[in-house]
């Protein structure tokens, strides 16, 4: 059940404003065929370019890693000099079919990441449904770890830290940040070890109605009919909802008791329709023995750490930093 939350989220009329029209902007792209106007989505997604420049005291560029996808991500170097920086892997959100590493919202939080923790943050222009279905994006996140791991030197300064590296992600990207890491504690790597994993508000779901899908079904961004219409475009053909790329932590959930899962952060919002499925993630990784930590937000919607506007997005930045220090500490 969901924590007992205001009859509103606590959220200015601008930020609602966006919210209406970032939702309209979906909305208007997903075709009943299942299939998205690609161009119309392009078209709407503001993009920034990378910069060799520091702007807010970082500087950004992109690095391919395989061109015949195309798979590419954007690096953002902090001007801090310290000897050594963790690396932060992101995974942006969208559902799994539109936005990008290039989008100008997901650009300005990797560059507050990298400036505020501060971190060199690898960020993942990973192949959208439906013209790319499950596991091509979890293929292209695992493929970048291993790239990373491969081509060190060449790719990344020399301060950069793949000892003390982090996956991190929010909505779909949270999803994809955890079935990632699934493949990264079976896999051997020669620098890269994860030692912790942020998972903002990640897109999990199942058959089952959950109650705070019921009583926030008409939510912006995630409504029931949205995500819906996502998991049939995402899962493959005959597939339903609790797949276990959905229902991580459902009837058909990979048992991770055995596996060295890295220690979790998830954070929830009251006004997210995912909410008790976020719940249920943390329950069961703490009953599979592994570490987690739940972050609540009882006032906060669906994606609100995007809107800089928000003091409770600040306030997470903060509590993010603080879980990738105590982890490092640890070593």
């Amino acid at each position: 059940m969901g924590t007992t939350s205001p009859a509103k989220p606590a959220i200015p009329w601008t930020t609602r404003l966006a919210l209406t029209f970032v939702s309209a902007i979906g909305d208007s792209g997903r075709r009943p065929d299942g299939t998205i106007n690609r161009r119309l989505m392009n078209f709407l997604d503001v993009k920034s370019r990378p910069n060799p420049n520091p702007v807010n005291s970082v500087s950004t560029s992109d690095v391919t890693v395989d061109p015949s996808r195309p798979l590419w991500f954007r690096l953002f170097t902090p001007t801090d000099s310290t000897p050594s920086l963790p690396v932060l892997i992101f995974f942006h959100g969208g559902g799994f079919t539109y936005l990008s590493a290039a989008s100008k919202s997901y650009d300005a939080v990797c560059r507050r990441f990298a400036r505020k923790f501060p971190a060199f943050v690898v960020s993942v222009n990973y192949r959208l449904c439906p013209e790319h279905r499950y596991p091509s994006q979890y293929d292209d996140g695992f493929d970048v770890l291993r790239f990373l791991d491969d081509h060190r030197d060449s790719v990344l300064p020399p301060n950069a830290d793949l000892s003390r590296c982090f996956l991190a992600g929010d909505s779909a990207g949270a999803n994809l940040a955890h079935h990632v890491a699934l493949r990264a504690s079976g896999s051997p790597f020669r620098f890269v070890k994860l030692l912790g994993l942020v998972s903002i508000q990640p897109f999990f779901g199942g058959e089952e109605r959950t109650e705070s899908e019921i009583r926030l079904s008409g939510s912006p961004l995630v409504s029931t009919a949205r995500t819906d219409w996502i998991w049939k475009a995402f899962l493959p053909d005959g597939s339903n909802r609790d797949h276990e790329a959905s229902n991580v932590s459902g009837p058909n959930a990979v048992d991770v008791s055995g596996l060295e899962y890295p220690d979790t952060v998830v954070v929830v919002g009251g006004f997210d329709p995912l909410q008790d499925w976020q719940r249920r993630y943390y329950e069961w990784l703490k009953k599979s023995g592994k570490e987690a930590t739940l972050i609540e937000y009882p006032n906060m919607i669906h994606a609100f750490y995007v809107f800089p506007e928000l003091p409770e997005a600040s306030q997470l930045i903060s509590q993010i930093k603080d879980f990738i220090s105590k982890r490092i500490s640890k070593i």
